[in-house]
C-alpha cells in the first residue's frame, strides 16, 4: 500500500460525482417515523430543498479536496459518540467553559466542521430556524458515503440540536481508544444496538481516509497490539512511514499513512486490508482473524452489495444515537454557538 499521488486522488475524486448518479438508496425496513421520533418527511414542508442544498454544497468541495468526505464522515461518528448526536461538537466555549469535547485529545485531526457552518449558512437563507445543525451533519456524512462510491443512505431526519457541550473530560471517556481491540469495538456497536455484521460494516469507514503516525505509534507501545493477524512486511512500512517519534510530536501528528489500497473510495478494499494483515490500527488488524468477526470480513470482501446494505443500516442506528427531538434541543441558527 502506497500514498497516492494528488494527481491519483484528484483524478478519483472527478469520478466521484459519476459514481454516485449510480449509488441506489438503501434504507432497510424503511417506515415514516423511527423509534427515536425521527421522520423521513421531516423538512418535506418546511424545507424541501434541504437535501438538494446540502449535496451542492459538498459536490464542488469533494472535488477540490478530496479528503473531506473521510473528515466529514468522523465528524459524525465522533459526534454521536458524545452525549449522542446533538452537534455538540461544533460548539465554542462558552461562560467560564475553558474546553470543550472538541478539547480532548482523542478528537485529534477533527476537520470541516466550517463546513458545516457554510451549509448552514446556505440553510438559513433558503428555510430560517428550520435545519439543525445535526441534521446537516447526519446529511453531508451520508453524502460522503454516496459520492465517494459508497451507498446513498435515506436516513430519518428531525433531530435537534444541544444547548451545551460536554467537557473534554467526557470525551475521553466515551471516545473510542486508537488501541481499541475487537471486544472494546463489538461493546461499542452493541451499546447502539448494532449486530456483529453491523459492526464490522461500520468499521467500513476505515476505507477512506488516513490514519495519523501518532496514532499509529501509540499501536507499537504494546507489543500485544501488533502481535494479531500482522502482516511482518506492513509492520516495517509502517514503522518506515512512522519514523520513532514521540506519538505526541508535532511530527508524529503532522505525518500520515493512507487507511488502505484505494483511501479515497468508498469500496470493499479495507476488508481485503484486514484478511491480510494490514490494518494501520489494532482493530484494523484484528477483525480479519477474530472468529467472531471475520467471517463478515470476508462476506463483505467478496461481496460489495452484502457490505453496503449492512453499512447502511448501521449508520442509520448510529446517527439515531441519543437524538433530541421535539422540545428536547433546539435548532441553531449559528452551528458553533447557542442563539
Amino acid at each position: 500500500m502506497k500514498p497516492k499521488s494528488k494527481v491519483a486522488e484528484s483524478a478519483a475524486a472527478s469520478c466521484f460525482l459519476v459514481i454516485s448518479l449510480l449509488c441506489s438508496c438503501v434504507n432497510g425496513d424503511q417506515t415514516e417515523t423511527n423509534n427515536e421520533g425521527l421522520s423521513y418527511s421531516y423538512y418535506e414542508k418546511t424545507c424541501p430543498k434541504v437535501e438538494e442544498i446540502v449535496r451542492s454544497s459538498l459536490s464542488s468541495m469533494f472535488i477540490l479536496d478530496p479528503t473531506s468526505p473521510a473528515a466529514l464522515l468522523r465528524l459524525m461518528f465522533h459526534d454521536c459518540q458524545v452525549q449522542g448526536c446533538d452537534a455538540s461538537i461544533l460548539l465554542e466555549p462558552s461562560g467560564d467553559q475553558q474546553f470543550t469535547e472538541l478539547d480532548s485529545a482523542k478528537n485529534f485531526g477533527i476537520r470541516k466542521r466550517d463546513l458545516i457552518g457554510s451549509i448552514k449558512t446556505s440553510l438559513e437563507l433558503e428555510c430560517p430556524k428550520q435545519v439543525s445543525c445535526s441534521d446537516v451533519i447526519i446529511l453531508a456524512a451520508r453524502d460522503a458515503v454516496a459520492l465517494t462510491g459508497g451507498p446513498l443512505i435515506s436516513v430519518p431526519l428531525g433531530r435537534k440540536d444541544s444547548l451545551s457541550t460536554p467537557s473534554k473530560h467526557v470525551a475521553d471517556s466515551e471516545l473510542p481508544p486508537s488501541t481499541a481491540d475487537v471486544d472494546t469495538t463489538l461493546n461499542l456497536f452493541a451499546s447502539k444496538g448494532m449486530t456483529i455484521e453491523e459492526s464490522v460494516a461500520i468499521m467500513g469507514a476505515h476505507t477512506i481516509g488516513v490514519t495519523h503516525c501518532n496514532n499509529v505509534l501509540s499501536r507499537f507501545d504494546n507489543a500485544n497490539a501488533t502481535s494479531e493477524n500482522m502482516d511482518p512486511r506492513f509492520q516495517t512500512f509502517l514503522r518506515v512511514a512512522c519514523p520513532e517519534f514521540s506519538p505526541t510530536s508535532q511530527a508524529a501528528e503532522a505525518t500520515f499513512v493512507p487507511n488502505d489500497q484505494t483511501s479515497v473510495i468508498f469500496d470493499t478494499a479495507y476488508y481485503d486490508d484486514a484478511i491480510a494483515g494490514r490494518g494501520n490500527l489494532r482493530i484494523d488488524s484484528e477483525i480479519g482473524a477474530d472468529p467472531r468477526t471475520r467471517p463478515f470480513v470476508e462476506a463483505f470482501a467478496a461481496d460489495q452489495d452484502r457490505f453496503f446494505n449492512a453499512f447502511s443500516s448501521a449508520f442509520v442506528k448510529l446517527s439515531s444515537y441519543k437524538v433530541l427531538t421535539g422540545s428536547e434541543g433546539v435548532v441553531r441558527s449559528v452551528c458553533d454557538k447557542v442563539d
